[in-house]
């Protein structure tokens, strides 16, 4: 994946703006049993391949929960790959006592609403790529496909505060704490942020039985 973004000032890493975001197996430059933080203080220090490390294994994640905030692929691509940029750019900003995932969705969270943000500037609704969303579903039996496609559709029609807390609890199975750093967003919020879109969902998904 590539970004006609350009960006100067940064390391040799950053400087590859062609580094990708898609899941690839374990490299072989560290031990697999190196924790997310030994990880980014070697990357801190200056070692590419500890970053590159780091990507494999969130790429998976950022890119699943940004395909179903975007709906749509390339969005979610260009969302995730400017998230990791601007964590290698600020990861003496990093506090090694906290996730690195927590901290790395922080910044992914803060790149979708600006995705979503830009598009509202362009078009009154979300286009839904249903062949992306798709393929950021979790694998389920034949007979699951109606139901889950139905929950797809109505994730799509969700407000874009519910959907991101609904996805960040109940896809991604974040903490309430781990979902307030997140979004900066306080924690009794987003408790009713999900239950409303909980009920929302209910909702919807009755409509579409009976459409």
């Amino acid at each position: 994946m590539t970004t006609s973004t350009g960006r100067s000032g940064s390391s040799s890493f950053a400087d590859d703006s062609n580094f990708p975001v898609t899941p690839a197996e374990p490299r072989g430059y560290h031990p697999v049993e190196m924790t997310d933080a030994m990880l980014a203080r070697s990357a801190k220090n200056g070692d590419a391949a500890a970053f590159a490390m780091l990507v494999d294994r969130h790429a998976g994640v950022c890119l699943r929960f940004a395909t179903r905030m975007l709906g749509s692929v390339e969005d979610a691509e260009e969302a995730a790959q400017d998230a990791f940029w601007r964590a290698h750019r600020a990861l003496d900003r990093y506090d090694e006592t906290a996730s690195f995932r927590t901290w790395l969705m922080s910044i992914l969270i803060n790149r979708c609403r600006t995705s979503l943000l830009h598009r509202r500037r362009r078009t009154a609704r979300i286009v839904v790529d249903d062949a992306a969303v798709a393929r950021a579903t979790i694998e389920s039996d034949a007979g699951d496909t109606e139901l889950r496609d139905a929950i797809e559709r109505a994730l799509a029609r969700l407000d874009p505060g519910q959907r991101e807390a609904f996805l960040l609890k109940h896809v991604e199975l974040l903490s309430y704490d781990e979902m307030a750093l997140a979004t900066g967003i306080g924690i009794s919020a987003l408790k009713m942020r999900v239950q409303r879109a909980c009920e929302r969902l209910q909702t919807l998904l009755e409509e579409d039985r009976h459409a």
